[in-house]
């Protein structure tokens, strides 16, 4: 995975950061607390080395941005002020962040798309998947989750892979690509030919087994933008729902004074429902968390996206 590191010293923008995590911390400890116990995360990000002190936080500390009741055939469009983080990239215009948020819609996939999509996650991930509770298909490097470690599932399963999927699943896969790249670049106003697909974007299988590698903890507190170099902008199609197929697992955004959760859905309250997808600008203005899921099986696919051709990488083909 290809990161793009740039040490500079501490500057008010990291010192924020900072203070969004400590707040969660003093609003936990004014809670009821449930014996959760606090584990410290250090993480290297772009702006440095930076001590972070997560919190699982309860549901009275989590304010629903989207519920899984609301349906938006329109982008629902929550805009947010940009971050510092782009200015020490190089500027593409007609790219770059300009105006920054979070939005979600319920019209960008179909719910028989977001059900195939669901399937050919089942049958990738059924050919390896992580002893703990998070397991990752990259359709594009071929990376598996397989016990402890990665197999390359192209190379592993060379014999067994046409078996696996069709050429039908990835044309289908790289249209719904297509779709939420134009969603994006009309959502905040870009060209959308000055937008890459970037790496990792890949699908995910989280449940309830505890961890039993770094690559299994899912639910720390993080910047896309600091994490990844590449990333400008990060989208997450759920595959399966909030509630019914499983509990917990939702995306928290940590904003300055309160956390905004979106929930899951792909299963439809109404006829013309489909497959939940959000999308956001990827820099700190954006600090998110995933919270652990409790039970049965969350699934999703992440797509992100560069303003850097640099870092772009091709749509995924059956070998």
């Amino acid at each position: 995975m290809t990161t793009q590191r740039r040490g500079v010293s501490k500057n008010a923008e990291s010192i924020a950061i900072e203070k969004k995590i400590k707040r969660g911390n003093a609003q936990r400890q004014a809670s009821s607390w449930r014996g959760n116990v606090p584990s410290l995360l250090l993480l290297i990000g772009a702006t440095g080395l930076v001590s972070w002190m997560y919190f699982t936080w309860s549901d009275d500390l989590t304010h629903t941005l989207v519920s899984r009741g609301e349906v938006y055939t329109q982008p629902r469009v929550f805009t947010v002020e940009c971050s510092e983080d782009y200015k020490r990239y190089k500027h593409f215009p007609g790219c770059t962040p300009a105006k920054c948020g979070r939005a979600i819609s319920d019209s960008v996939v179909t719910l028989e798309e977001a059900q195939k999509l669901k399937r050919l996650a089942e049958r990738g991930l059924s050919l390896g998947g992580s002893d703990g509770g998070a397991s990752i298909l990259d359709l594009h490097s071929g990376a598996l989750s397989m016990g402890k470690q990665f197999v390359n599932i192209y190379r592993y399963f060379k014999n067994e892979i046409k078996e696996v999927f069709t050429k039908e699943d990835f044309e289908l896969y790289s249209d719904v690509r297509g779709r939420i790249q134009k969603a994006i670049s009309e959502t905040f106003g870009l060209d959308s030919k000055q937008m890459y697909l970037t790496k990792p974007t890949f699908f995910s299988r989280i449940n309830s087994t505890s961890a039993k590698t770094t690559h299994d903890e899912y639910w720390h507190p993080h910047i896309d933008k600091e994490t990844y170099g590449s990333f400008d902008y990060t989208s997450l199609l759920y595959l399966s729902d909030y509630g019914l197929d499983f509990g917990g697992g939702r995306f928290v955004f940590m904003d300055p004074n309160s956390n905004r959760t979106v929930e899951p859905r792909a299963a439809p309250l109404l006829s013309s429902a489909a497959g939940r997808v959000s999308f956001f600008s990827s820099g700190s203005e954006n600090l998110h968390h995933v919270e652990k899921v409790a039970w049965g099986t969350r699934y999703a696919i992440t797509v992100s996206f560069t303003c850097d051709p640099d870092f772009a990488i091709d749509n995924p083909s059956l070998p």
